[in-house]
């Protein structure tokens, strides 16, 4: 059978296989997923779209309205399923709610939008609430975190890279923070 390799239920054959477990970690996607679907930003119609670039560069769109499996192992077959049939669709409907896309990513994000990226190392260390500020009203955000557990994300088409503490974060709790400062500018309760 098919499998979503995990570092907690696969270490020992990852080792065998000289992989390094650290580097297959679906739970913070999940965790990530999870946080940025169940935001009161996205539920108030704010989130365009979800993109997740895989490690083996497997490029695949979430609506924002679809509704992720709560549980790790539902999740773990959810993705296993799109990577296999390349879509999901809505129960008795043709709407795909998760689906691989074609690389880039570059030609499914918003023309006028500052691109920003997020990393830990940046030097650049800012508060959210005063960094959204800035950026004009009729202006479109696009965030790109890294949803792994060491590294960074390296792309040539972000407008900036910023740090939001001086503490390493979790993705999840980047994603919290990132909600919160727009769902304050926007004044989403």
């Amino acid at each position: 059978t098919y499998q979503l390799l995990n570092s907690d239920e696969h270490a020992n054959f990852l080792r065998k296989n000289n992989k390094n477990p650290g580097d297959y970690r679906p739970d913070i996607t999940h965790q990530v997923l999870l946080a940025i679907l169940d935001s009161p930003l996205n539920k108030a119609g704010r989130l365009q779209a979800v993109y997740i670039k895989t490690e083996k560069g497997v490029l695949i769109e979430v609506k924002p309205y679809v509704r992720i499996p709560r549980t790790f192992k539902r999740f773990c077959g959810v993705m296993l399923e799109l990577l296999q049939k390349l879509s999901i669709s809505a129960v008795g409907k043709r709407e795909k709610l998760l689906r691989t896309i074609k690389n880039p990513v570059t030609q499914y994000l918003p023309i006028n939008s500052r691109k920003i990226g997020f990393s830990h190392s940046s030097e650049k260390v800012v508060d959210m609430n005063d960094y959204v500020k800035t950026v004009p009203t009729d202006m479109d955000f696009v965030f790109v975190l890294g949803a792994m557990a060491h590294g960074k994300i390296e792309t040539d088409y972000t407008d900036d890279y910023i740090s939001i503490s001086e503490y390493p974060l979790s993705a999840a709790y980047c994603i919290g923070r990132i909600c919160g400062a727009l769902e304050g500018k926007w004044k989403i309760l």
